[in-house]
């Protein structure tokens, strides 16, 4: 079933689809929630209000098949807010994800990861993690973020150059 679909079964009070609906986007949005935020709980608590706000403003979202877009800008929007009331935070925190077969080399990951991201500038950090942590398409990042189609192409792309250079810089 698609998201529209359950969009309309929800607006019709089907709770199954609801819970669907939640079910099919919590990991991602966590996972995207998790990427601009240090504190876990934070994270968590961004990605429930993300569905609140998603369930409150379901009645002014038009069936386009552009759910996908809708549901990241809500998430976009609270993580922005929460990172205006604190400072900036590594992708990380001391509550580390559990580890997988070699847990030194996943820090050593998320620690360059962490240096990378941090020689950019906001924009492009957050147009980053939309087209690599979210998977989102250049004109559903535009729609996120509320700039035009070039210029999410333009942030993504100086981001990988400025991200190469600092690479190259370190070697």
């Amino acid at each position: 079933m698609s998201d529209d679909e359950l969009v309309d079964r929800i607006r019709q009070g089907d709770a199954d689809a609801a819970e669907a609906l939640v079910r099919r986007w919590y990991p991602a949005i966590l996972r995207y929630c998790r990427r601009c935020c240090a504190s876990a709980e934070t994270a968590e608590d961004l990605t429930q209000e993300t569905f609140l706000r998603l369930f409150a403003a379901l009645p002014r979202y038009k069936k386009n098949k552009r759910f996908r877009a809708f549901l990241y800008t809500i998430a976009d929007h609270l993580c922005i807010d929460e990172s205006r009331r604190r400072c900036q935070y590594p992708l990380e925190d001391e509550q580390r994800l559990p580890a997988g077969p070699d847990p030194i080399r996943q820090a050593e990951d998320r620690d360059e990861v962490n240096a990378l991201l941090a020689a950019l500038s906001p924009e492009q950090r957050q147009a980053v993690l939309l087209r690599y942590g979210a998977q989102l398409t250049f004109r559903q990042i535009a729609q996120v973020t509320g700039c035009g189609l070039r210029t999410a192409q333009s942030r993504v792309r100086w981001a990988l150059k400025i991200m190469r250079q600092v690479k190259d810089d370190e070697k």
